[in-house]
């Protein structure tokens, strides 16, 4: 089958420099890991950037058939250039052509990216979640909140901005270098102190649940993007994780809940944290993981048993029968 990898590595391919960009570009590596998997299952690959020019690159690669079917399916790994919802961007081009892809729709993309109703639509599914207040200039009310909190971007990932704050006389600060450095709403949730934990998820319905990983957190008691991607500071990961089953069935039953509300498909991350007395908190849902060597999705998929290869082709399998009711042939 032909299988269109589609990225974000350049970022000029845009009309117009409009609205807010993506603080971050990613290397082409894990692209290209990608697409070298996808070969490797027997499929005809191309790698594209997800710009004003995908469609056209598209249509040339995966014309349709003559009874305008498609031809093949799109590997989303597209982040977005620039804008609000930028997660979503790609899809939504995909949707309006008729191009089948893998993973999750606008919908579930812009709602996960939007921590705010995510934290919203994951709480009204029962699944518990740290309580929050939502800031423009650090003066609000602060409410029944409890210190430390965490002061983060509404719409960004990677723990872009991300600050703990332990006195109430730090939060105007905090809320304004968000504001000013990101231009969006500041969300101010209360800080769970305990274990880090992330649980990745692959499948629509049913669902294969892969083994929890930690993140040892050290002295710093939170996640920094320096800590992610720093070499230096980078933070081990213990997979799987050292619960006991029971808890573990929680983290299961709650990660799926919160894939369900979230309007997720075929594969996500969810990040918890579980606090000194037992209790899991989930923080939030990534519907687009990142599939690097080293990231804690792959991580947790290798534990489970898959190679590299084996994850990246499933993953288009699972999207394949989604969107046609039968595997990849």
């Amino acid at each position: 089958m032909r299988v269109a990898v589609v990225c974000n590595h350049d970022h000029t391919g845009v009309i117009n420099r409009f609205g807010q960009p993506r603080p971050e570009a990613y290397g082409r590596e894990t692209f290209d890991n990608v697409a070298a998997a996808l070969q490797e299952g027997g499929h005809e690959t191309l790698l594209c950037e997800g710009d004003k020019g995908l469609l056209a690159t598209l249509e040339r690669f995966l014309p349709p058939d003559p009874l305008a079917q498609p031809s093949g399916m799109v590997f989303n790994m597209a982040y977005g250039i620039q804008g609000e919802c930028y997660y979503a961007h790609v899809p939504a081009m995909l949707e309006m052509a008729g191009v089948p892809y893998t993973g999750s729709p606008p919908l579930g993309l812009g709602l996960a990216q939007d921590k705010v109703l995510s934290k919203i639509a994951i709480r009204s599914s029962g699944v518990p979640t740290p309580n929050f207040r939502v800031m423009r200039r650090g003066t609000e009310s602060t409410g029944d909140l409890r210190f430390p909190v965490i002061v983060k971007p509404r719409h960004e990932d990677n723990s872009f901005g991300l600050q703990l704050i332990h006195e109430p006389a730090q939060l105007r600060q905090a809320v304004e270098v968000i504001v000013t450095q990101y231009a969006q709403d500041a969300l101010v949730e209360e800080y769970i102190d305990g274990r880090e934990i992330c649980v990745a998820l692959l499948g629509n319905g049913e669902f294969e649940v892969f083994p929890s990983v930690e993140i040892e957190l050290g002295d710093a008691g939170i996640w920094t993007w320096e800590a992610k991607y720093v070499a230096a500071s980078a933070r081990p990961q213990i997979c799987p994780a050292q619960i006991e089953s029971g808890l573990e069935t929680v983290l299961r039953d709650i990660s799926i809940a919160a894939f369900l509300a979230c309007q997720c498909r075929d594969y996500a991350r969810v990040d918890l944290r579980i606090d000194r007395s037992g209790r899991p908190f989930v923080l939030e849902i990534n519907p687009l993981p990142s599939l690097g060597m080293r990231s804690s999705y792959t991580t947790a998929a290798i534990t489970a048993g898959h190679s590299y290869s084996s994850l990246v082709n499933r993953i288009l399998d699972v999207a394949h029968t989604r969107a046609f009711g039968i595997g990849v042939l």
